[in-house]
């Protein structure tokens, strides 16, 4: 026929043949026979045989063994199409695939399980399901699921301190960057803006310092949390504020720390202001070893700088005025102390060692962290989670380190002193969603059953077996530690415990405490002054939460201060019971 003759080869190479009306595609479509006779297929025609069904024993079973063959190749749309979502799971529609695999996934993979039981289907559809999974393009589904099984790595909460301008923050974001949890791009982004402001070396601490004021004055005000991690461990930064007007909230920061970072300046002059009396350096020590730090780490840092220039003579001055303060607060200089030089703004002896300083053999900061002994955990003991913040998000959100016991999602809890059952409605630890919490993580709780204005900083969550202790008077051992005059029954302080802020009043002095041998005075003291230790009866101002030393250290340590100055730590010996 001629219209098969004129027809196209391809519909491409005659594209401008079709757009006119006197072309051949045209003629060939007008030739068409309308009224011709409908197609009937020939039965006795040579049947059609796919290739991957070529060796097919005969016609009469032809199509039962290639129904078997394309179920062992694809998977089976009779059994449960619904595999995730509305849609049947097949080769041919993958963008359905990566449409509906994050939200299996969401959030932090827990819901993959689920979604895959649910289907009765057998072994080799769900083989099948894997290897289309790890085809795709798109990895990031996949990755966190071995996680949410895989053993947890262990939790350490780090907490730098140190006099302000020692270069905290800037340490705590170049390790951040060192460890990938900042990009150059926002470094980069970070450096254009400080140089606008005129503040060139202090971009690296905007990775800590969020807040808009924080930045402009160059002053951490709240404390920063960032966290990173190593083959071996898990890390939680916590920046502590050194300006001595935010002590409070320095408090609050290394109370939920297992290990301090003391951070000093070794440029002449800086470590000289921030070690003598009225430096935040020695408060800061002293205030992470009340709150139960017993592993701390020196950073001698700035040792770039130009009046330092690496020098041993200087590093060796700063360890030597030191060791005899660290040991005086309760520091073992063997086991407790460890010493590093380093520089914060080039990063050097931060996660490689550098040649700057061949004196010093040990290893580099982060591998140090790596290395450090293995932390006792109570995972069996009751739960303690002593409250830092709260605010509004989608409900009721707390924020709190785990001090004892392990919890999980849907449990039922009860928050002391006021006694409200509530239940845990999602965990998030470092902000990544988990099932369930162990001692020593740091945690942002979403609770159900409780308002936001309910809760106080200070308050603990604990489970309704085990009960936290509450009350307002209790008999402590005190070390009074800088007092310029006295202090007499009747004295008025502001009392730091866990994570607790209250006005306390020392209603009694009970008896003195000899420092070498431990022995009481049979006599009640009318005062006592600087130096000196007491165990004394405080009452405080509202009910708080808290617990003896005894049982539960990291809650019966506490801190007394008074005008802007820690004048006492002390720990707690004995709860009395309120009189009617």
């Amino acid at each position: 026929m001629d219209a098969r003759d004129t027809a196209p080869d391809s519909w491409e190479q005659e594209a401008d043949v079709e757009a006119s009306p006197g072309g051949q595609l045209y003629s060939a479509l007008l030739a068409l026979n309308v009224n011709a006779r409908p197609f009937v297929p020939n039965v006795n025609a040579a049947e059609f045989v796919p290739v991957f069904t070529a060796n097919a024993p005969s016609k009469n079973e032809d199509s039962a063994v290639v129904v078997e063959k394309i179920s062992s190749m694809e998977a089976p749309e009779s059994a449960a199409p619904v595999v995730n979502g509305d849609s049947a799971l097949t080769t041919e529609d993958p963008w359905d695939q990566k449409e509906e695999e994050p939200t299996r996934e969401e959030p932090g993979g827990e819901d993959q399980e689920p979604s895959m039981a649910t289907t009765e289907e057998t072994a080799a559809p769900e083989m099948m399901m894997e290897e289309e999974e790890e085809e795709e393009e798109t990895p990031a589904p996949k990755g966190p699921a071995p996680q949410t099984h895989a053993p947890k790595k262990e939790h350490i909460n780090v907490v730098f301190i140190g006099h302000v301008d020692a270069g905290k923050s800037t340490i705590g974001g170049q390790i951040m960057y060192l460890t990938g949890m900042v990009d150059k791009r926002t470094l980069d982004k970070y450096e254009r803006e400080a140089k606008e402001k005129n503040r060139e070396t202090w971009y690296l601490s905007w990775a800590l310092d969020t807040n808009q004021e924080e930045r402009d004055k160059g002053k951490t005000v709240e404390v920063g949390r960032a966290s990173f991690e190593t083959e071996q461990r898990h890390f939680t930064i916590l920046d502590a504020p050194g300006h001595k007007s935010f002590v409070p909230n320095m408090i609050g920061g290394v109370s939920q720390a297992d290990l301090a970072v003391l951070v000093i300046s070794a440029r002449k002059g800086e470590f000289e202001t921030g070690f003598e009396k009225g430096g935040q350096t020695r408060e800061h020590a002293m205030l992470a070893k009340t709150a139960g730090v017993k592993h701390l780490i020196v950073l001698v840092n700035k040792m770039d700088d130009p009046t330092v220039n690496w020098s041993l003579d200087r590093y060796e001055e700063c360890k030597e005025k030191l060791v005899p303060f660290l040991k005086k607060v309760g520091f073992n200089p063997k086991k407790d102390i460890y010493f590093m030089p380093c520089s914060g703004l080039t990063g050097a002896n931060l996660k490689e060692p550098t040649d700057l300083c061949p004196w010093y053999t040990g290893l580099p900061f982060i591998s140090h962290l790596d290395s450090l002994p293995h932390f006792k955990r109570s995972t069996d003991g009751p739960v303690r989670l002593p409250i830092v913040d709260k605010y509004k998000d989608m409900g009721t959100v707390i924020l709190g380190k785990l001090e004892s016991g392990s919890i999980f999602k849907t449990q039922q809890l009860v928050m002391m002193p006021n006694r409200h059952v509530v239940e845990l409605l999602s965990l998030l630890s470092d902000d990544v969603e988990t099932d369930d919490a162990q001692p020593g993580e740091n945690l942002k709780l979403r609770l159900k059953g409780i308002e936001e204005e309910e809760i106080l900083p200070g308050f603990i969550l604990c489970n309704a077996e085990n009960l936290c202790h509450t009350g307002r008077t209790f008999d402590a051992q005190i070390v009074i530690i800088e007092h310029k005059s006295i202090i007499c029954p009747g004295y008025n302080a502001v009392l730091h415990i866990h994570t607790c802020i209250e006005e306390v009043q020392i209603t009694a002095l009970i008896c003195l405490v000899d420092k070498k041998t431990g022995d009481k005075s049979k006599t009640r003291p009318r005062f006592v002054k600087q130096d000196q230790v007491c165990i004394a009866r405080l009452r405080t101002a509202g009910t708080i939460c808290l617990e003896t030393f005894k049982d539960f250290p990291q809650m019966g340590r506490f801190t007394l201060r008074d005008e802007g100055k820690t004048i006492a730590i002390g720990k707690v010996l004995k709860l009395v019971a309120e009189r009617d």
